[in-house]
């Protein structure tokens, strides 16, 4: 911002959303809750409109066998994930996390008074996973959370990883919290709710967002996914908060997942297309960067700058002005990768690659 300020071009790669607009499809159904006065307070679980349209899209397209009495409404997937740990975690409870992990997800298990366990992804996909969270796992661990395509490094996890998560979660009477934010942008393989696999729909708690699918992040709208009890905890956490979603912003959601339109290909493949770009400037340079499976970000590895990841990013910014984040701040497995989202438009990821190369 320092930067930008004194007047430099800076080629902003740190961002997290989506580079497009919110489709037009959904500003109209927001434009006609407005106009039908459709501005009162809502159940707070959700308008039962959504809920039913929801549960029918996660039962066809993720396989989960959800009804409307299954999905709640909330405001954004972080409201999600907040009302899954607090129904979920005790004080002294451990919960598992594959690393690198998307950072609030430690505050948000503190504040449930538990503890973060990292699982470090690259070793259980060497080693087997469910090896690697024996290893990791205690007589207090009550919890796993499970997050594809992961940010930030862009893992997708397959479905024979998925089981073997699933067959270690029942064998050890274990929940479940799965964050499925990017199941949209998935490039190599397929996406896999964790929650369509046998005997997990009563164990897992699934998150989902319209913020990344729909470009809708300032709307702040998501949904969840759970069976009973943590339905009953989910409720409670929303009743005595937010006690709901704005009313008109429903309605947007609903003409979101009743629009016909090839738009979530359409954006997969613009993506896709950005990756391709940057993880080929990437590896020219030298900064090795495996094929992100899905998500929007890349997360190459950077020691040939610095092994400090913070002092890398400082390095590039002041150099190049490019602006990325720190593999540190994703944990401990983080450290010497940088974090590069191709959620920007061509000329930004041509026009960095080029200042990349002319002054590193």
């Amino acid at each position: 911002m320092k930067l930008r300020a004194d007047g430099a071009t800076v080629y902003q790669f740190e961002g997290g959303e989506p580079y497009m607009n919110t489709p037009d499809f959904v500003k109209e159904g927001m434009k006609r809750a407005l106009e039908s006065n459709k501005t009162r307070y809502a159940p707070s679980s959700g308008i039962p409109e959504l809920r039913t349209v929801i549960a029918d899209k996660l039962r066809n397209k993720n396989k989960i066998p959800a009804e409307p009495r299954d999905v709640i409404v909330m405001n954004g997937g972080m409201q999600g994930l907040f009302g899954a740990f607090q129904s979920v975690v005790n004080p002294g409870d451990e919960v598992l996390v594959f690393s690198p992990f998307w950072t609030p997800i430690k505050d948000l298990v503190a504040y449930s008074q538990g503890t973060t366990v990292l699982v470090p992804t690259n070793e259980a996909r060497a080693h087997g996973f469910e090896q690697t969270l024996e290893r990791h796992s205690t007589d207090r661990t009550k919890a796993i959370y499970y997050n594809t395509p992961q940010n930030p490094s862009g893992v997708v996890f397959t479905r024979e990883e998925a089981q073997s998560v699933a067959r270690f979660a029942r064998e050890r009477d274990l929940v479940v919290i799965a964050d499925e934010a990017y199941e949209d942008l998935v490039y190599d393989g397929e996406h896999v709710s964790i929650a369509s696999l046998d005997g997990m729909f009563e164990r897992t708690i699934s998150m989902f967002t319209l913020s990344k699918s729909y470009a809708m992040t300032g709307w702040r709208l998501g949904y969840t996914a759970a069976a009973e009890p943590w339905m009953t905890g989910l409720a409670k956490t929303t009743l005595y908060s937010s006690n709901g979603v704005s009313t008109p912003t429903q309605w947007a959601a609903l003409a979101a997942f009743t629009a016909e339109t090839d738009m979530l290909e359409t954006n997969r493949l613009a993506y896709l297309n950005r990756r391709d770009l940057l993880l080929a400037g990437l590896n020219q340079l030298g900064l090795h960067c495996e094929n992100p499976a899905g998500a929007f970000y890349a997360f190459p590895e950077v020691s040939r700058i610095s092994s400090n990841s913070r002092e890398a990013a400082e390095i590039l910014l002041e150099r190049a002005q490019v602006a990325t984040v720190p593999g540190v701040v994703f944990g401990e497995h983080g450290e010497g990768h940088l974090r590069f989202s191709f959620s920007t438009s061509v000329e930004t990821i041509e026009a960095g690659l080029d200042s990349l190369r002319r002054n590193l």
